[in-house]
């Protein structure tokens, strides 16, 4: 079964908690604090498997994580850190957060193997926060949260022209004909239900990506037909070919059928509609005595618009060889890099923990000093570079934004008064 889109919910692993323990040992009477940190959650990674070709895999199966990392033990014994999550997918597969809709990863091009989603960081152990004050500490941090997402994953195929076209206007015919493309060829009552690629390979002529997009009809934009789930697969080509009926078999003028289709490629995505497009008129063979009265209406209505129009059988190859020129040269003139979305939603930075409690309290065992805590807290500490300028910055305005800079002035902390987060210690002033 062919499947080219699924939705699924992701987790990375949940960093381990650090340790509070303290050295009990024979002839060691004050043995300090000697608590391990936890372990570092697992990733979520997505990576291309070229052995693959659909998404069927992620069709019946809805949540995926990552191993979180073990919790630290005595005698400064590291918690294990998670097994990552590799979740394979084929290429050209988008990744898209789900209630945004905005990219999180192309997996194309170059790009075989993303991090989506990161695992948290293990807490550190009771051992991190003796000081010359505080020789005993009975806490230790909790290690980070996992982070979930939910994304939908799209695959969009690859290739250097899409083949374009109503039903039954012999597209297969066409791609069996160029290419090493073996699709089912017949007289269907409907259409091809799989978009097929095929590499050119035709009497000298090769070296490009031809993708049959199946099912277009009048409303596949909205959702008429199967036309409207093979729309993305279009996305990435660099030129159109327009397959079309010049002999009316099925009683359907090819000019109105052009604007249909080119109607439907404009209200999916104007920038796929104003893409190179070449019109293959096929079917000549079975034109009668107004075939090149037809064949004059193609070109007088398009070629004055830069489309241009040529001949062809796909049944018998006439005019195929011409047509297939037109195209490798109009790619030579084109960049030949591939189309890639860029990365528009940033896990890390996007997906925040919110509404966790903290607390601010004044320290029982040190005057003048307060102390804050709390999930909100160490998450953000987590990600937050206190070396830096910037970073600084970020956790002073992140403390007032919070509420955290009110509270503290409410527990009645002074200028010069000590504030102690997570092992880190700071001195107010207002």
């Amino acid at each position: 079964m062919f499947a080219d889109r699924a939705k699924i919910i992701i987790r990375s692993g949940k960093g381990g908690d650090g340790h509070v323990s303290f050295r009990r040992e024979k002839y060691v009477p004050n043995g300090g604090p000697d608590g391990g940190d936890g372990g570092k959650g697992g990733d979520v990674i997505f990576q291309v498997d070229e052995g693959i070709n659909t998404l069927i895999d992620y069709r019946h199966k809805r949540k995926f994580a990552a191993e979180d990392g073990e919790p630290g033990g005595k005698r400064r014994c590291h918690g294990a850190n998670g097994q990552d999550l590799t979740l394979k997918v084929p290429a050209g597969t988008v990744v898209i957060e789900a209630q945004s809709g905005k990219v999180v990863a192309d997996l194309s091009g170059d790009n075989k193997r993303q991090i989506i989603l990161r695992g948290g960081n293990g807490g550190n152990g009771n051992m991190h926060y003796a000081t010359s004050t505080m020789q005993a500490p009975k806490y230790a941090q909790a290690g980070e949260a996992a982070l979930e997402l939910e994304v939908l994953l799209e695959l969009k195929v690859i290739a250097d022209v899409g083949l374009v076209g109503f039903p039954n206007v012999g597209k297969s015919t066409f791609l069996s004909r160029v290419s090493n493309a073996r699709p089912k060829v017949a007289d269907y009552p409907f259409t091809t239900l799989n978009p097929h690629l095929g590499v050119v390979n035709y009497d000298e002529i090769d070296g490009f990506v031809i993708a049959d997009i199946p099912g277009l009809i009048e409303g596949a934009s909205q959702g008429t037909g199967l036309g409207h789930k093979f729309l993305r697969h279009i996305e990435r080509t660099r030129a159109i070919i327009h397959l079309v009926d010049a002999a009316s078999v099925e009683g359907r003028d090819p000019i109105e059928d052009i604007y249909k289709i080119n109607e439907e490629l404009r209200l999916y995505n104007q920038e796929i509609a104003e893409r190179p497009q070449i019109i293959a008129a096929n079917k000549i063979d079975a034109l009668g005595p107004d075939a090149e009265e037809i064949l004059q209406r193609l070109k007088q209505e398009f070629e004055p618009k830069g489309i241009p129009v040529y001949a062809i059988s796909a049944v018998s190859g006439q005019g195929v060889k011409e047509l297939l020129w037109a195209v490798k040269d109009l790619l030579a003139t084109m960049p030949k890099e591939g189309i890639v979305f860029e990365q528009e939603f940033f896990p890390e930075e996007e997906i925040i923990v919110e509404n966790l409690p903290y607390k601010v309290e004044c320290s029982e065992k040190e005057p003048n000093t307060f102390i804050v805590e709390g999930p909100k807290i160490e998450k953000m500490l987590g990600y937050t570079n206190l070396d830096s300028e910037k970073g600084f910055a970020f956790f002073q305005n992140f403390l007032k934004e919070h509420g955290i800079l009110k509270d503290l002035q409410e527990a009645g902390i002074q200028d010069g008064d000590t504030v102690r987060i997570y092992g880190f210690a700071f001195e107010y002033y207002k």
